[in-house]
Formats: structure tokens, C-alpha cells, sequence
């Protein structure tokens, strides 16, 4: 299910121009600012949504003022409802068939790789992290172990080459691991 909203998304090296791509993107266009995060190695993230011609226009402004600060950008159109719901937070699933987990180099990958994964298969997004230590991201998710394995790929497959940091799948996951990553 898609959301009908775009989300834009930079990462900066430089916390201050970080702070100032997020006020250029606030007014340039009518987007929601839903987040900035100071995350590891002093780098900087500004998360918008809104409407996919003002996400453009709010991330062109952005990374023009950005210069040679940004690191990495990603818009997605029509943004799965799920990542949308599971972003920096952890949604509950009752029961575990598989567990499907992918660990990318930087923030923005993990978006990337949930919104493809959540696009490809019927899963459960349960968290997408784009602030794990050492400035990682991280995505979880379970449903059918067949489903895992497509979402998996599917995510891993929407990655820039050398953002893969580690993919796991848990077929039959233990009931035990609902506490640390379910609930």
C-alpha cells in the first residue's frame, strides 16, 4: 500500500550545513520537515514529505546549498505506507515466521532498501533505522519465510554498489527474539 506521498531525504557531513539545507528546504517548498537527526561521525540528516514537485523542488534546494557537504539523497514517490509508519520507531508484530534483516553503510540506503522491500512482498516492516551506531541503517522486517527472502532481495537490490553492510534471513525465527526485535 502506498502512501501518496513522497519523501526526500539528504545526508550531510556538516552538522551546521545540514542545519542550513534544512531551513533553504523548508522555504523553498510546502513540505514537512519530519526530522533532523545529529547521527555518528558528527553527520546530519533532514527527512521532508509533501507532495513529489515540492519534495523536488524543497531537495534541490537542499543539495544545491549542501555543496560538496552532502553525502548521500534519495526521494521516493509514493512512499510505502509501511516505512512511512516504521520509520525510527518500532512497529509490533505478534508472531514471527521469518525475520528478514538488511544493514546498509549509511542512512538514507536503509529507506532505499525498506520502501523496495516493502513494495516487493507482503510483509511486515517492523523498524527502519537510519541513525544506528556509526551513522548505519537498519531495516526489519518478518512475514512468510518465501516473502522474506523476495523483500530481502528486493531491498538489497535497490542499494548503490557498497552499501550492503550485512543481510540476514531467519526462516523459522525463535518466539524469543519477538522481545529485541517485535515488540
Amino acid at each position: 500500500m502506498q502512501a501518496n506521498i513522497a519523501i526526500g531525504m539528504l545526508e550531510l557531513s556538516s552538522i551546521a550545513k545540514g542545519i542550513e539545507a534544512a531551513d533553504a528546504m523548508c522555504k523553498m517548498a510546502s513540505v514537512t520537515l519530519v526530522k533532523t537527526a545529529v547521527i555518528a561521525r558528527g553527520k546530519y540528516t533532514v527527512l521532508i514529505s509533501g507532495p513529489v514537485g515540492e519534495v523536488e523542488s524543497s531537495l534541490r534546494a537542499g543539495r544545491e546549498l549542501a555543496g560538496g557537504a552532502l553525502i548521500d539523497e534519495v526521494i521516493i514517490r509514493n512512499i510505502h505506507a509501511q516505512v512511512l509508519a516504521a520509520l525510527e520507531t518500532r512497529l509490533p508484530v505478534e508472531k514471527l515466521e521469518a525475520l528478514g534483516i538488511i544493514e546498509t553503510k549509511e542512512a538514507i540506503s536503509a529507506v532505499r532498501a525498506a520502501d523496495a522491500a516493502a513494495k516487493a512482498a507482503q510483509v511486515h516492516v517492523i523498524e527502519v533505522r537510519t541513525s544506528v551506531g556509526g551513522g548505519k541503517g537498519l531495516v526489519t522486517l518478518a512475514g512468510e519465510p518465501g516473502a522474506v527472502r523476495s523483500a530481502v532481495a528486493a531491498g538489497i537490490s535497490a542499494l548503490s554498489q557498497g552499501m550492503l553492510v550485512s543481510q540476514v534471513i531467519i526462516p523459522q525465527a525463535d518466539p524469543q527474539l519477538l522481545g529485541p526485535v517485535g515488540k
